[in-house]
């Protein structure tokens, strides 16, 4: 099915029903703006339960990114919970990984990137899982690299009614671990929205809550930089890219709507849940069990 859409541009209402792919992709970007995933974590998996080829379904997936990542990312700006500071410090290095990325995921075989999808997916689900420190913490000591970059800050939280005040630490470890989220993201088109709130929140020490806002503000600009390659490769359709492009900015804007009311115990519950279900689901269609 994957192959007959590549060849009829214009026939995806009679494969691929635009109303199932608007539909599909609402979902996608009110899960990634929750939980600051991106919108290709449910896409993809999605995307290919419908027939769509999994290289076109990652590349597609970066044009939802994109999206999902604008929509958010300029609402939590507003709402003053995105650290942006942090936010382009850790650019420079997933921009370079996605690009790095992104190259590998073209020689890839489609089993392997179903399996590595999977697999990236569950050991995000394990180490969050792990972790049980929730926001509301007292700010950390600095290292004087953190301090230097100025990464501290606050926030009024309206589900606690109180200002919750914070501070990055461990910068000189998070911009290496992005270039791998970065690498990860180019190769999968999930924007490794998972993996950025990872290293923001367990190894930078930020609240979930800025954790995932400031994850939204890198995810797109990392997304662009892997669009670059697969554009070049002729794999963005843009008739199926643009009714995934206005489906995820509007779950997007409703997702953002709601996290600034949610707890960070609730932004967390629904982050696990997520990442199980499509962590398996993806490593059964890799090993074809599913």
């Amino acid at each position: 099915m994957g192959t007959e859409f590549r060849r009829r541009r214009g026939g995806i209402s009679r494969i691929m029903p635009v109303e199932t792919v608007f539909a599909v992709s609402v979902v996608a970007g009110l899960i990634g703006a929750l939980s600051g995933m991106g919108g290709g974590v449910v896409l993809i998996p999605a995307l290919t339960f419908l027939g769509l080829d999994i290289r076109h379904a990652i590349a597609v997936s970066v044009v939802s990114v994109i999206a999902t990542s604008s929509g958010a990312a300029a609402a939590y700006v507003k709402d003053r919970l995105t650290h942006v500071k942090t936010g382009m410090f850790l650019e420079m290095f997933t921009i370079n990984g996605a690009l790095a990325g992104a190259a590998i995921m073209l020689v890839s075989g489609q089993r392997l990137l179903f399996i590595l999808f999977g697999a990236v997916l569950l050991g995000s689900w394990l180490a969050l899982l792990s972790q049980r420190r929730v926001g509301g913490q007292k700010p950390r000591i600095q290292d004087r690299f953190s301090a230097w970059l100025e990464l501290s800050g606050s926030y009024y939280d309206l589900n606690q009614e109180q200002v919750v005040a914070y501070r990055g630490t461990r910068a000189y470890l998070g911009g290496p671990l992005m270039f791998g989220v970065g690498m990860i993201a180019g190769m999968l088109g999930i924007g490794a929205g998972a993996l950025k709130v990872l290293v923001l929140d367990l190894i930078m020490g930020y609240p979930p809550k800025v954790s995932t806002t400031t994850s939204n503000m890198i995810i797109g600009v990392t997304a662009l930089a892997g669009a670059s390659v697969y554009l070049a490769a002729g794999l963005i359709d843009p008739g199926l890219a643009a009714p995934v492009a206005l489906g995820v900015v509007g779950g997007a804007f409703a997702g953002t709507r709601l996290l600034v009311r949610m707890g960070n115990q609730a932004v967390r519950s629904l982050f696990l849940v997520v990442l199980l279900a499509l962590g398996l689901e993806m490593i059964g269609n890799g090993l074809g069990v599913i």
